[in-house]
């Protein structure tokens, strides 16, 4: 059992008992590693003998287990082993932002080398934590705009990575402008929304002006927990319509989400693929493994000596349209020709 993996048996088992409160994930130092995998000698010998990096890792709600997994490749494809070299800090809510502030700073105290920062949420923490400790983000939108770096092109301060996207208002528009193609009788569609959230505001304004361009009426649905989910949406009425703004929040509790949108039988377009495979109906956005694999070169030339003010933000290129055919059908939608050219993976 890779580390990981105990880090969410630990969490789910903590949940379960204790419905509704957050959940405090720490792991001892000596875990083992949560993807394993044989590395030579030749790639151990990139590092200084001896040394031994402790990197934090902060999420607002834990993370799909292939994202983790693909930034421990790219950290292993790099001579960074745990166990013989590297040492993992986890740090996760419930889905919730209120112990993100204070996980941050316990991984400050505990003198880590990094912290990897998920989403804007994680990063937002880690920076009102520390100016001095290196922090790499993954999955941020509007890095620049949010005040994580002075410029995408010159961070400026102790904080760089890759952004999911640099413009979320834009982001949101187009699902919206997706979902309304698919379904071109839409009239009134409800956004679920996450209002803590750094970049909850810039998505639903995004999705309010593609609603205007549309002409389709948006009826915004606030939700605060994993719980609130079932009730939001069965007090809709005359709605056509669902998507979300893109936290993770919804990430985290994506198969409840996605099961309570089922009920309502509406059409509904989600941010990530992983929304897909659980059974939603459509996402469009970025490969988020990729994104975490990227973000391995950063944590290796920082923990080699570059400063996060002189890297810069690495942007996403690729967008991806995901259907899955089986939920389709259930909802006994039809895919027009033109419509279904555009789509990059179907989900059987």
């Amino acid at each position: 059992m890779t580390g990981y993996d105990r880090w969410r048996r630990v969490r789910y088992a903590a949940m379960a008992i204790r419905v509704g409160a957050l959940v405090l994930v720490a792991f001892l130092p000596a875990l083992a590693s949560f993807v394993s995998g044989p590395v030579g000698d030749a790639q151990a010998q990139h590092q200084p003998a001896g040394k031994v990096y402790r990197i934090g890792f902060l999420r607002q709600g834990p993370p799909p287990k292939a994202w983790v997994e693909a930034l421990q490749q790219g950290l292993r494809e790099r001579g960074y082993v745990e166990g013989r070299n590297l040492v993992w800090e986890f740090r996760s809510t419930d889905g919730s932002l209120d112990q993100l502030p204070q996980f941050a700073e316990e991984l400050v105290r505990l003198k880590v080398d990094l912290i990897l920062a998920s989403a804007a949420s994680a990063a937002v923490a880690a920076m009102g934590a520390t100016s001095s400790v290196p922090i790499v983000f993954a999955g941020v939108y509007n890095p620049d705009k949010i005040g994580l770096v002075q410029s995408l092109r010159y961070p400026g301060g102790n904080i760089t990575g890759v952004a999911i996207a640099v413009d979320a208002a834009e982001m949101t528009g187009k699902r919206l402008q997706l979902l309304t193609e698919l379904v071109p009788t839409l009239k009134r569609v409800a956004i679920l929304s996450h209002p803590p959230h750094p970049t909850n505001a810039m998505q639903f304004q995004g999705a309010g002006a593609a609603a205007r361009a549309l002409g389709v009426q948006l009826v915004e649905v606030p939700v605060r927990g994993g719980d609130d989910f079932d009730a939001a949406l069965k007090a809709l009425r005359g709605i056509d319509g669902l998507l979300h703004v893109d936290t993770p929040l919804f990430t985290t509790h994506r198969a409840r989400f996605v099961k309570a949108a089922a009920s309502t039988r509406l059409p509904a377009i989600y941010a990530l693929k992983e929304f897909v495979e659980v059974g939603g109906l459509m996402s469009y956005g970025v490969d988020v493994v990729d994104v975490y694999r990227r973000a391995a070169p950063y944590v290796d030339k920082i923990l080699k000596g570059a400063k996060p003010a002189d890297l810069p933000v690495e942007q996403p290129t690729k967008f991806e349209l995901v259907i899955n055919k089986r939920t389709v059908n259930a909802l006994g939608l039809a895919i027009p020709p033109s419509f279904l050219v555009r789509v990059d993976q179907i989900v059987e």
